[in-house]
């Protein structure tokens, strides 16, 4: 049985599924020893809708691990998505005290960068440092123990709505999970397919799950933007249903089975059964009437991306071009219909630079599960996510106590 210590449990907590992820970490890195999925009911475009269902699916998916890995599993590094996510870019000013930066110095930028307004049912979920600039030095990654007399931090927030992140740690700990982070679903996926070299040179990742498409954008090696679409594989889904009048669940089946993005990939002589509803007897239609169904909405799925894209303002740095990953770009003809629609070369993003049970987990679907175990390695130590302190006195404590230590 492996120490209990060294393991790190991702769960991402999606709209079709829940997937849970078991990390070890050894001299060689990570090894991936337990994986566990289940269907997931409870969510409604990323966000939890009935948490007995939520707790359900956990619980399953949890337990699966559990018996793969051969281990108990206490803490899990969580997911959240959804369009209540919203990322913006701030900056912040200090004056370096002792002409040399120090710890305290680049604490106190980096909480200069987020003294903006933020809505009291708002949370922030992360500040990610851009870069720094001394003394009209930019390009910095690492300030510490640098000279200057003026230190500037750009930082990249990213915000959600304080009952969307209480909802995901109640539902983990109903099923008698603690929750060690909360982490936005599509930094964590970042962290499992995409390289080094690529965020350095300008890469756009984009995950396309059950009910949302996450965007992060990368250059410099930093996050420059990000972005959660109410749009994913269940709208393909509905509306096959709705156009060959057959139940939601026959439906994501001929999709997955039959589907595929272009319509001139498939001969016209294939024919697909499809059942119908209320008892009637299935009928056989042309398969091409199918990928006409999922190709339009595929294209203006693609034009959303490509609108989020452009508001970012790093349409021309994109130099590695685009990494799709997620659970719904398993549709044939998918890569190549977005080399077309967005002119830049494109990816299948599937988990790297992990061992273990590789085989298992090489896949879109898990990039988010595998990223949260990555991200867990490398915040380990942290505290426990705690949602923003509501009580009046203890943040004036805090800033007392802060006040006093830059002064003393």
């Amino acid at each position: 049985m492996a120490k209990k210590s060294t393991l790190i449990v991702g769960l991402d907590i999606g709209t079709s599924k829940v997937c849970a992820v078991v990390g070890e970490v050894t001299e060689r890195g990570l090894e991936v020893i337990g994986v566990g999925t289940h269907p997931s009911q409870g969510l409604r475009k990323g966000v939890v809708i009935n948490i007995e269902s939520t707790v359900n699916s956990i619980k399953r998916a949890v337990e699966e691990a559990e018996l793969m890995a051969g281990c108990e599993i206490n803490s899990v590094f969580a997911g959240i998505a959804g369009g209540h996510v919203k990322g913006f870019n701030s900056h912040g000013v200090v004056a370096v005290k002792n002409k040399e930066v120090t710890q305290r110095d680049i604490d106190r930028v980096i909480d200069a960068a987020k003294a903006v307004a933020i809505p009291m049912d708002r949370e922030v979920l992360h500040i990610l440092p851009q870069e720094y600039i001394i003394d009209d030095q930019d390009g910095i990654k690492e300030p510490l123990g640098m000279s200057g007399v003026r230190l500037e931090a750009k930082v990249h927030i990213v915000t959600g709505a304080v009952t969307c992140a209480q909802n995901v740690i109640k539902c983990c700990n109903r099923t008698g999970l603690n929750v060690a982070d909360i982490a936005l679903e599509p930094l964590a996926s970042a962290e499992a397919v995409l390289t080094p070299e690529e965020k350095e040179l300008g890469v756009v990742l984009v995950d396309m799950g059950g009910g949302t498409t996450d965007i992060a954008l990368f250059h410099d090696g930093a996050v420059k933007h990000t972005s959660v679409l109410g749009v994913g594989g269940n709208h393909l889904t509905s509306d096959i249903a709705a156009g060959l009048r057959t139940p939601i669940g026959e439906a994501e089946r001929i999709k997955q089975r039959y589907g595929c993005a272009r319509t001139s990939m498939v001969g016209k002589d294939e024919r697909v059964e499809v059942p119908s509803v209320g008892g009637r007897g299935p009928r056989t239609i042309s398969r091409q009437i199918l990928c006409e169904i999922i190709e339009p909405r595929l294209e203006e799925m693609f034009q959303l991306i490509q609108r989020e894209i452009a508001k970012s303002g790093y349409e021309g740095s994109l130099v590695s071009g685009m990494v799709l990953t997620g659970g719904s770009t398993l549709l044939p003809g998918m890569i190549e219909m977005a080399e077309e629609v967005f002119g830049m070369p494109v990816r299948l993003g599937v988990p790297i630079q992990v061992g273990g049970l590789i085989d298992v987990v090489s896949s879109p679907i898990y990039a988010t599960g595998v990223g949260l175990v990555l991200y867990g390695m490398k915040r380990q130590d942290k505290n426990f996510f705690r949602i923003r302190e509501g009580s009046l006195f203890h943040k004036v404590k805090n800033r007392m106590v802060d006040w006093f230590s830059e002064f003393f």
